[in-house]
């Protein structure tokens, strides 16, 4: 054979998040993104934090190498320049005895260099990449746009908490950073806090709880954040806590609302309510500000944002609708795990010097899927009755909405799993948008959750434009925006009539676009209420053995596992009984639980 025909040796980059929370993987390989996970679906504790081993195994088999080929491994945050500011955080006067604690097991802490090196036995290259550039790189350089603004806002990295960066071509510049602990993130966590959710992953459901709010507090919270020129911004310190101890807020904070915080689990009153509101105006009117700011520097039409920040899909739309920019990409995975993305785009523009080759996002189904085959031998040996449609998937697909139809709750477990925290038709649970008892239904018996947490609607990408008021296709449930249907969907309409919105493509999910579509034969309606496959307090179901647990502990009615149909009517008792005794958070001693009250700053 001669030297000419010899095919050229694959280029790979690995990118890892660990060590915080949202532990992820990924792998690009000749400048495609082939595989991402977070690392929580693998072990099953919500925001695992370790090494991303299991995700780290999965990406290596899915594009077919071993570490030896792996050009480089890139992490997603400069360990050395976050130990800084921890230990400044430990320093500071009146810091209280737990504070000081974390510091010190942090300075005896393994780097992240000697974790991979240790656990993995790699001796090659490794890249560390600062936190906000991975956040802003995880959005630009899949983002399809040449050239953007782009716009990272989030907690707090090493100490850039938001930043302003500008790509072009293969080059992202950050150009503009606030530093802490000035911090938009850490400001909508502290009223979090305040308001009795969980910090770092409650910060939803106040996004959800805002709509049933008045903005009557608006002139107080405005007092927490003062505008500073350019992208600059400061917190008004005297309302937080969070730099000395374990609590977000200050005592002033609570004589600034005149009203006591919120016992977590307690009732929500109409106070709560308006206190979400306000936030989420106050919030929404300093991106604006800033966007604005942004595009200025940057006169581009395109807009890419990153960052936890970024999940707050109603201050995504009226950036959309209200900022200079036409268009917007926000990274699916926008948090943590979505650095690891981020992280390998650098890496490779480093080492390659040449933008990686896939340029876009069509579709976030990045994770694992399951043979039909192997599926049917796993159910087989349980001796669990199951309807079989191998080779006949357009009976399958009549079946389920033919259920849906009914008024039934499907479980709907196809293909590879979604990357980022929303449920994009892989793993969903699906139900009728047109039913008024739906919303209490699951929120009440499957997702055992706060009955004012809205859910969200899958539309045809073709019909979304008759139901919603969308200036763009949606595929990520990151904008929200008003419905505008003829039907009546009090399922997927939130108070204010809005609905955060994923348009599906029949190119990039064809089994769930052929659903849709059977249902709008059957019904007039090509919309399915649309929300993640979990149950409260655990991560999104990655396995089929997790799919069925969750199936038969939040008493779905059907299960459509990929080819197969198992009916909640006809799962044995036995299984009822053992599921039923099982913690639905496993403990794993090396994954530190979030708590309540402060921001996971170690």
């Amino acid at each position: 054979m001669s030297i000419s025909t010899l095919s050229k040796p694959s280029r790979v980059v690995i990118g890892l998040s660990f060590g915080y929370h949202d532990s992820a993987a990924c792998v690009l390989k000749d400048g495609m993104l082939l595989a991402a996970v977070q690392e929580e679906r693998f072990s099953r504790v919500k925001n695992d934090k370790s090494f991303p081993r299991k995700s780290l195994r999965y990406c290596l088999s899915q594009a077919g190498v071993g570490l030896d080929q792996v050009d480089c491994i890139a992490y997603y945050e400069e360990p050395e320049k976050k130990l800084s500011r921890q230990i400044w955080m430990g320093s500071i006067d009146g810091a209280d005895p737990v504070r000081r604690a974390d510091v010190t097991k942090h300075l005896c802490a393994e780097s992240p260099q000697q974790t991979i090196r240790e656990v993995l036995g790699y001796q090659g290259p490794i890249e560390i990449v600062d936190h906000h550039l991975s956040h802003a790189a995880s959005a630009y350089y899949f983002s399809g746009f040449d050239e953007a603004a782009v716009l990272t806002v989030d907690g707090v990295g090493e100490w850039a908490t938001t930043s302003y960066s500008r790509g072009q071509g293969k080059d992202l510049t950050l150009f503009e950073e606030v530093s802490f602990p000035d911090s938009l993130g850490l400001f909508y966590s502290t009223i979090t806090s305040f308001l009795g959710f969980k910090v770092n992953s409650g910060e939803y459901k106040v996004m959800g709880l805002a709509p049933y709010g008045k903005e009557i507090y608006v002139d107080k919270l405005r007092q927490l954040v003062e505008m500073g020129d350019k992208g600059q911004y400061r917190l008004n310190m005297r309302y937080f806590d969070f730099l000395r101890t374990s609590r977000m807020y200050s005592d002033a904070l609570i004589e600034l609302m005149g009203i006591a915080p919120r016992v977590p689990e307690s009732d929500i009153t109409q106070t709560h309510q308006d206190i979400a509101k306000s936030l989420q105006v106050v919030l929404e009117d300093i991106l604006l500000q800033k966007v604005r700011y942004l595009h200025e520097q940057v006169p581009s039409k395109n807009l890419c944002m990153a960052g936890g920040v970024a999940l707050n899909c109603v201050a995504n739309g009226k950036i959309l609708r209200e900022g200079p920019f036409e268009n917007l990409f926000v990274q699916p995975a926008a948090g943590d795990a979505g650095s690891a993305l981020g992280a390998a785009a650098v890496a490779w523009v480093r080492r390659f010097d040449e933008r990686p080759a896939q340029r876009d996002m069509l579709h976030a189904y990045l994770g694992p899927s399951y043979a039909a085959d192997d599926i049917a031998r796993t159910l087989q040996s349980t001796g669990v009755q199951f309807d079989d449609y191998r080779g006949r998937e357009s009976e399958l697909i009549q079946f389920t909405a033919r259920e849906l139809a009914k008024g039934k709750v499907i479980g709907w477990h196809q293909g590879r799993m979604e990357f980022g925290p929303r449920a994009l038709g892989a793993r969903s649970i699906l139900a009728d948008p047109r039913d008024a008892q739906m919303r209490e239904k699951i929120n009440a018996l499957v997702k055992m959750r706060e009955a004012f947490r809205p859910f969200a609607p899958a539309v045809m990408a073709e019909a979304a434009g008759s139901h919603f008021a969308l200036s763009s296709p949606s595929p990520f449930m990151l904008q929200t925006c008003d419905v505008e249907s003829l039907l009546d969907l009090p399922a997927i309409t939130h108070v204010d009539n809005s609905a955060r919105v994923q348009t599906v493509d029949a190119a990039v999910n064809p089994r769930f676009h052929a659903l849709l579509a059977e249902f709008a034969q059957l019904t007039d309606c090509p919309i399915l209420l649309n929300t993640s496959f979990n149950v409260r307090g655990e991560p999104v179901v990655c396995t089929p053995l997790d799919t069925i647990i969750c199936f038969v502990r939040a008493k779905i009615d059907f299960l459509i596992l990929e080819d197969f149909v198992i009916r909640q009517s006809d799962v044995p008792d036995m299984w009822q009984g053992r599921i039923s005794s099982m913690p639905v958070v496993p403990r794993k001693k090396d994954a530190r639980a979030i708590g309540h009250a402060v921001y996971t700053f170690f």
